[in-house]
């Protein structure tokens, strides 16, 4: 595996060229502004009438119709939707300079085929390991989230230095910029997200909430105890590592973690992860998640409707709001990303 830092970066890769970013919503408005306080010529492509138009002008963005920010641009970095990207690129294919570069922060459309670029430019990805709002708030304390660079299409031979400058530029290079494919980001992203990240961690957070209330303890100490904690226990490993957080805690919340622990996530649970990371490499979820959006998304809205009504959801917004500082430093502000 290798890895670049910032000063293994040719910034007259990124410094002589125009970006434009297609999308302002977490990634995109997170590299406009990355890109921009870097001092590169940067411009947002939004559609007409897009209500991120206000957002991105606030934050003192150019911001233009997509087809012509595109024409406009050497490095377009797709950053709408993965369901909507392949008709976005259908539609501005023929705006592209030839030789520019098609940048994406995930592989999904490239990697299972809804998209097939022209031959003529460079396809790169540059993915933020960490959500777009969290890119934006590292950098600007000066740290950054690390990145993954890959090529899929090099007709320029310069594809990896136009990548790892731009990684360097949103701060990528100050946490590290590792190579990789679009096929090994692409399935490790989606497992990641499914089984452990978003998927894995609500649901067990949920399970764990609704255990201890239908058990007849209070909502709020369910809260505190199966949420609300779970960021102090995540900063630890994050800081240190798992044995760092395990030194952090009690020796009984210890020994309850090393001989509970597998009983929650035991070989039932590993053999449905298998499951699922066998589902992403055939392309069965992306199927399944396309065909959702062109049947007019039938199941999506129920299920996230189901999930923002859950009690939890209800009990975490009180007590939230008893805590002034957690909305003080609040990383999403709706009003500007």
């Amino acid at each position: 595996m290798k890895v670049h830092y910032d000063k293994d970066a040719d910034l007259e890769k990124i410094r002589s060229k125009k970006v434009a970013i297609i999308g302002y919503g977490s990634q995109g408005h997170a590299h406009a502004n990355n890109l921009k306080d870097s001092g590169i010529d940067v411009m947002v492509g939004l559609r007409h009438g897009s209500s991120s138009n206000d957002k991105a002008e606030q934050a003192g963005l150019n911001v233009a119709e997509v087809n012509d920010a595109v024409a406009q641009a050497d490095i377009v970095m797709m950053l709408c939707p993965d369901e909507s990207m392949g008709a976005i690129y259908k539609d501005i294919e023929s705006d592209f300079k030839p030789g520019a570069s098609l940048a994406f922060a995930h592989g999904f459309n490239i990697h299972f085929g809804y998209i097939k670029p022209r031959a003529d430019l460079n396809v790169i990805m540059i993915a933020p390991k960490g959500p777009g709002h969290l890119v934006r708030s590292t950098y600007e304390r000066g740290a950054g989230v690390p990145c993954l660079v890959a090529i899929h299409q090099d007709a320029t031979g310069d594809a990896l230095d136009i990548s790892v400058a731009y990684a360097s530029v949103i701060g990528g290079g100050r946490a590290g910029i590792i190579e990789t494919t679009f096929k090994e980001e692409t399935e490790t992203d989606l497992f990641g997200e499914q089984a452990v990240l978003c998927g894995g961690a609500t649901a067990l957070v949920q399970a764990g909430f609704e255990t201890l209330v239908e058990a007849g303890y209070a909502p709020e100490m369910a809260y505190f105890e199966c949420m609300h904690e779970l960021k102090l226990i995540v900063d630890l490993m994050y800081e240190g590592g798992i044995a760092d957080m395990r030194y952090s805690i009690s020796n009984t919340a210890e020994f309850g973690d090393l001989t509970r622990g597998p009983r929650i996530v035991n070989e039932q649970t590993k053999a449905e992860m298998k499951k699922i990371l066998g589902e992403i490499q055939s392309g069965e979820f992306a199927r399944e998640w396309m065909d959702e959006n062109a049947s007019g998304g039938k199941r999506f809205p129920e299920l996230r409707r189901k999930g923002q009504e859950h009690q939890i959801e209800q009990v975490g917004a009180k007590l939230r709001s008893m805590m002034s500082w957690i909305g003080d430093s609040k990383i999403v502000d709706k009003t500007k990303n």
